[in-house]
């Protein structure tokens, strides 16, 4: 009885985990979005003002290129937040079908029990 509690409480726990890591990937990812949005409305309101938009340029402005890095930067880090979101759904829907399973067993041993309280 003991064991099955531990399994159960095992299985819940990783599917807990792992639904705390997908939120958390999912928060940073809407984050990391946002901050890319804002950068480049400063970049474009820069070259509004500067008038020039050719970053070749010799005079295209110093802020606008470090807020194109930046920019380009955060965007390299969402496309690997989105392979570690990938990553991290697979593994919770593994979780939760472990979960389901433990269940199961827990269902089917306790109406074992049951049966054999009876009889």
């Amino acid at each position: 009885m003991p064991k099955r509690e531990n399994i159960m409480r095992l299985s819940r726990f990783k599917v807990t985990e792992k639904r705390r890591q997908v939120e958390q990937l999912q928060l940073m990812l809407n984050e990391f979005e946002r901050m890319a949005a804002e950068l480049d409305a400063q970049i474009s309101n820069e070259e509004k003002k500067s008038g020039i938009t050719d970053m070749a340029h010799f005079a295209y402005p110093t802020f606008a290129k470090a807020a194109r890095t930046r920019r380009d930067n955060l965007m390299n880090s969402v496309g690997d937040l989105r392979i570690q979101m990938n990553a991290a759904r697979i593994s919770l829907e593994e979780a939760e079908a472990e979960y389901a399973n433990a269940e199961k067993l827990e269902q089917r041993e306790s109406t074992d029990d049951r049966r054999s309280a009876v009889a």
